[in-house]
């Protein structure tokens, strides 16, 4: 049946039509319940193909609030969808029904118990947590899908999940042991594995088990990766176990409360062998010669991602580790300590040498970790190529018996062949598993008929193949419609009979598994195609000069959406735990105002306007989300269309335009500069000044140096020592340094330090003729044409030094992050533009290139430096360079995970930040310079970074241009 028709007791969606229940729901549970545009809007998509804007969503905070909200929603007769962490592939968490987020409260570890080696959970509570649980009693749970740092137990029961080392534990529905469920019809029921339970639902289903047992026996295959359909095979005479048949039920059967589920022992000690083949077919082929070896896992990959790879992340070095070939399998071996983990990969790597072009054996941690995060973002990096095109999931995960996987894989592309199709590959090829993202064409009628005919194609050949239609991600929209294809009617009546025991209403997210909607209904991108126009005030170049493209990056695929207590990406999440202020969010937000369904007020919108206000602008999830969502570009052009001939709010004005401002303030004497940072210091002045800039008035303002560096260099005041490195001053030629706002008004002893070393080795620096700026400010507050005005001014003052080819070098990583990506934003037409892109380098990535004379002119001091790297680069520039020139100086290195620091820029200043900021900065940054012996010195290229820390009091940092300076005077 149709969604629409089961979800809807009334012919509209407005909430209108649903006040009463929301009132209600909010009287009787104690959870959050949201039937806001904002979070209807955030709710519509998972990482699918699908869209279903939910009625609301409710957050239980136990199961007495799931009771009381299921009572609710059964009064008024409206369909439920317990929902985890909404990383589904096959749209079976979208649905126009009320979700239960299950995860945001009901995700506790209740207790592990490791003599019967069990896990007693809540269906919220992420699978790396409970692996993380069994540890200190070397058990780990089993399953383990490349989003196991986010998704939930919960989630993983209702799709049977599986994960890489399926080949050693299997899928989830092995690992469950006895769950605690509630109908919606209110009926709590505790499923263990002996199948002795009492009560109408389990007699109806062990008389259901006996009267179907022979089709089954014939008709469902011994596959150890079927996922399709509902587990008939557990209702059995002789092997019923209702727990494990409830697995893999799509929450379109009963919702979970609680799991008991099975831990497993880990080794202590993992290697890891990597096996290059001629391409990915002879890799599948041969499979089953490596199962021989009782590896933990088998994993596959095509050439074709890692072209994506490289294309995608130019900089990317771990998939230079790689052997060489155009396939290959990754080979996970245990042990009881290293070395016998790697003795047993290195066997394997042995044994497969007939077949190989190349083998790799790693053991150390860091780089394994390395090389399984290429295959762990698979799914995201083969959905965009480089100029923007779009590959989609759909036929994701379809599985055969591993000793036919070759076969499958030369009949599978020759059906994508047919069809006019391209995909890239990877996935558990030790069971037979692919996963593949495919250049459907979404957008049209008949980009969408082919998409059905090429999905109905697909299920014939993995059918035929003795396969299953799913093999982890289960059935959702995209596949439940195939299952006749899969399974004769017979065992299709047999699965509508076991959902009708469980859910005689038809409830429990309504149109999955059984009686589904099309796979062509509901598709997000036919329903989300925009009403607003398309014309950016930014370039979007990586998106084919489409806001509506790049709206349509975000996947779900939840990266963002994870604390794992370091990174960048996400900082406003990982305070909050909002998912209005996660990447994903905000993406869903900005693909909906589009759209104008639910988000109707498009630029003006306040829920859109309220999600990005706390966006930090930090750019880390431009590097560190797997399709690189750019949420500070979305920003910008959200601001630059919202306030377009509007009055803006006073930090636009103050902070926005502060390299104006600085500048009225650099041509004053000294004195008058003094004399203005003694009056910011007064209480009373300051916060008039604050209050008229919009500054929070917990912020101190930041003195502002007597005299900047430009100014004494104009009148030829002497540098600070240069360290004599026996070069010949000017001998390697001209390079001009970029004097960004910063640096020069704030902090201009750092640009005396790095001409000091420049000029040591051998550079004539020079500066630009005039004031020059990159417009970062301008542009972080969406103020596009002023941003545009400024850095174009900027590009001719130094446009002879790149016409010369003359190097530029920069000092503020925000700003040099800026000329190397953002200025094409900005200019995308302009020619200079272009050469900034291999001219500007930072100060660190100039010094490598000197590493030996760099070594050879410092002596190990013993000094000992905590990094912070700045964001903008983290996501544009990268920090390797950094690192080898602190060791060529002898320095000692300690970079720190410690995310954002929280002030970016403009937003920890601003009014209504200061918690927000505060919280980032305590995350991690602030903590371990507490802990740090106080002789270690905290190196902060960024002025933001400096700033964060000198306010909270800690220590002053220092840029690496004066560690630089002062290793190589030896002081």
């Amino acid at each position: 049946m149709s969604t629409d028709s089961a979800a809807r007791p009334t012919t509209t969606s407005s909430t209108t039509a649903y006040r009463a229940l929301q009132e209600d729901l909010r009287a009787a549970i104690g959870g959050a319940v949201r039937f806001d545009a904002g979070s209807r809007a955030m709710w519509s998509a998972d990482a699918s193909n699908y869209r279903g804007v939910p009625i609301g969503v409710i957050a239980p905070r136990d199961a007495a609030d799931v009771e009381a909200a299921m009572a609710v929603c059964r009064s008024y007769d409206v369909p439920v969808m317990p929902v985890g962490s909404r990383t589904s592939i096959a749209g079976q968490a979208v649905n126009t029904a009320v979700a239960f987020d299950m995860k945001t409260h009901m995700d506790g570890i209740v207790e592990v118990d490791p003599d019967a080696r069990t896990a007693r959970v809540q269906p919220g509570a992420v699978c790396d947590a409970v692996r993380d649980a069994g540890r200190p009693h070397g058990l780990t749970f089993g399953p383990d899908p490349s989003t196991h740092n986010r998704c939930s137990i919960g989630g993983m029961i209702g799709n049977n999940a599986c994960g890489s080392h399926s080949v050693a534990w299997g899928k989830t529905v092995d690992n469950v042991r006895s769950l605690d469920v509630l109908t919606y019809r209110g009926e709590r029921i505790t499923l263990g594995p002996d199948g002795t339970e009492t009560g109408e639902i389990p007699d109806l289903l062990r008389k259901l088990g006996a009267g179907l047992a022979p089709e089954v026996d014939r008709h469902v295959p011994e596959l150890t990766r079927r996922v399709s359909g509902y587990n008939l095979d557990q209702i059995v005479p002789g092997n019923v176990n209702l727990a494990k048949a409830l697995v893999g039920t799509e929450g379109t059967c009963a919702t979970i409360l609680e799991a008991t589920v099975d831990l497993v022992e880990s080794p202590p000690a993992r290697a890891l062998a990597v096996l290059g083949f001629p391409d990915a077919y002879r890799a599948a082929d041969h499979v089953m010669v490596v199962r021989e070896h009782s590896p933990l896992t088998i994993e596959g990959m095509d050439a074709g991602l890692i072209a994506s790879l490289r294309a995608l992340r130019p900089d990317e070095t771990t998939s230079r580790m790689l052997p060489e070939g155009k396939g290959w399998l990754y080979v996970e071996t245990g042990g009881i300590d290293r070395a016998e983990a790697e003795a047993a990969a290195q066997a394997v790597a042995t044994a497969m040498t007939p077949y190989t072009t190349g083998a790799v054996v790693v053991s150390e941690p860091k780089q394994m970790a390395a090389l399984w995060r290429v295959r762990e973002e698979g799914a995201g990096l083969v959905t965009r190529s480089p100029d923007g095109g779009e590959a989609w999931p759909g036929w994701e995960d379809a599985a055969v018996p591993p000793e036919k996987f070759g076969s499958y894989l030369r009949e599978f592309d020759k059906v994508l062949e047919r069809h006019g199709r391209k995909g890239i590959y990877y996935g558990h090829f030790g069971d037979g598993c692919l996963h593949v993202r495919i250049d459907f064409d979404l957008l049209t009628k008949a980009g969408v008929a082919n998409f059905r005919a090429f999905m109905t194609d697909a299920a014939d050949c993995v059918v035929s193949h003795g396969g299953s239609l799913s093999g982890e991600h289960g059935d959702g929209q995209a596949r439940a419609e195939l299952l006749p294809r899969m399974y004769p009617p017979q065992i299709i009546a047999g699965f509508e009979r076991f959902k009708e025991i469980w859910d005689p209403d038809d409830r429990m997210n309504p149109g999955r598994v059984v009686r589904p909607v099309t796979m062509d209904e509901n598709l997000r991108v036919q329903l989300g195609m925009p009403t607003m126009p398309d014309e950016p005030k930014l370039a979007f170049g990586h998106d084919r000069g489409s806001f509506h493209r790049a709206t349509r990056r975000c996947l779900g695929v939840g990266k963002c959406a994870v604390d794992t207590g370091g990174g960048v990406m996400c900082p406003s999440w990982n305070v909050t735990g909002e998912e209005k202020h996660s990447t994903r969010g905000r993406a869903r937000l900005l693909f909906e105002m589009a759209n104008g369904e639910v988000i109707t007020d498009g630029w003006q919108s306040d829920e859109v306007a309220e999600s990005l206000d706390l966006c930090l602008s930090c750019k880390g999830c431009k590097s560190d989300c797997p399709v690189g969502v750019d949420m500070a570009t979305y920003k910008t052009e959200f601001l630059a269309n919202r306030y377009h001939r509007r009055i803006r709010p006073r930090t636009h004005y103050s902070m926005g335009a502060l390299p104006r401002w600085l500048r009225a303030v650099g041509v004053l004497p000294a004195a008058a500069v003094d004399g203005l940072n003694r009056l910011a210091q007064v209480p009373a002045l300051a916060a008039i000044a604050k209050k008229a800039g919009g500054i929070d008035a917990r912020r101190p303002i930041p003195p502002i140096a007597r005299e900047t560096y430009t100014a004494r260099a104009a009148k030829g005041a002497p540098m600070t020592r240069v360290p004599d490195l026996g070069v010949t001053p000017g001998s390697r030629g001209p390079l001009l340094l970029w004097t960004d706002t910063f640096t020069d008004h704030f902090d201009p002893d750092i640009a005396a330090d790095a001409v000091a070393v420049l000029t040591g080795l051998g550079y004539r620096v020079e500066l630009p003729p005039r004031n020059v700026c990159c417009g970062l400010t301008w542009t972080s507050t969406g103020q596009v044409t002023a941003a545009r005005r400024v850095l174009g001014r900027s590009l001719r003052a130094i446009g002879p030094a790149l016409d010369a080819g003359i190097p530029v070098v920069g000092l503020e990583p925000s700003c040099t992050a800026a000329l190397r990506s953002d200025a094409a934003e900005l200019l995308p037409d302009e020619p200079r533009v272009k050469l900034l892109a291999t001219q500007v380098s930072t100060f660190a990535e100039l010094l490598a290139r000197h590493a030996d004379e760099l070594s050879a002119a410092s002596e190990d001091t013993g000094r000992e430096v905590l990094v912070q790297v700045h964001c903008h680069q983290h996501a544009e520039l990268g920090s390797e360079p950094d690192r080898a020139v602190l060791a060529a100086l002898g320095v000692s290195a300690d970079v720190l995970d410690a995310g954002c620091c929280g002030l970016a820029g403009n937003f920890g200043f601003e009014d209504g930040h200061y918690d927000v900021s505060m919280a980032c900065a305590e995350r991690k940054l602030l903590p371990e310079l507490r802990a740090a012996a106080p002789s270690v010195e905290l190196l902060a290229d960024g002025y933001s970074c400096r700033t964060q820390v000198r306010q909270a009091g800690e220590r002053e940092p220092v840029h690496l241009a004066q560690i630089a300076a002062r290793a190589l005077r030896r002081e």
